[in-house]
């Protein structure tokens, strides 16, 4: 089973990242579960939301404290948060960043992915979400899901030209991260 933690902030659409994530590995024919974990926050508190995949059923209904995979969707929450809490060794973290991943000071060792992916949601989409265009820079990175699948997830979660911005943005970040 591979777990991914997902970090941001009220309206960045990190409950609907999860959710995207994990009916693409269902699309892929994986078996998964995404759920949040927030209280009260409004726009702008520290969320986190859960996404498990695997190839067999998910039982397992614990938030993830071992993760393999990070999504950073706001880097100003390394100031406040332990993001990095858990992560296996060999993690990966992606995060939404125009700073290469030395100049962000994280020395345990972890794998580091960067993309602008507020600058890329905001010149495609309008504004700054970075969701979708994270989850093509995940897909890019890991395979864990394929671009296909996440393509499926979002045009069953849009309408026509939302979905349409969605995947330009997704499509430009796993580009930008397969060169």
């Amino acid at each position: 089973m591979k777990e991914i933690r997902i970090h941001g902030r009220g309206g960045q659409g990190v409950v609907t990242a999860a959710d995207l994530l994990a009916v693409a590995a269902f699309h892929d024919g994986k078996y998964a579960q995404a759920f949040p974990s927030f209280g009260s926050e409004r726009m702008g508190a520290p969320v986190e939301s859960f996404v498990k995949i695997s190839k067999e059923t998910v039982r397992s209904k614990t938030q993830v404290h071992k993760p393999d995979f990070l999504i950073i969707q706001d880097p100003t929450l390394f100031l406040g948060v332990d993001v990095l809490r858990g992560l296996k060794k060999d993690g990966l973290i992606i995060v939404n960043t125009d700073k290469k991943p030395e100049e962000l000071n994280i020395k345990n060792g972890f794998r580091i992915l960067t993309i602008p992916a507020t600058d890329i949601a905001l010149e495609i989409l309008g504004r700054p979400i970075p969701n979708t265009t994270l989850l093509g820079a995940f897909a890019g990175a890991t395979g864990i899901v394929s671009i296909e699948a996440i393509e499926k997830s979002i045009k069953g979660r849009f309408p026509g030209s939302l979905a349409e911005k969605n995947l330009k943005a997704t499509k430009a970040a796993y580009k930008r991260i397969k060169e």
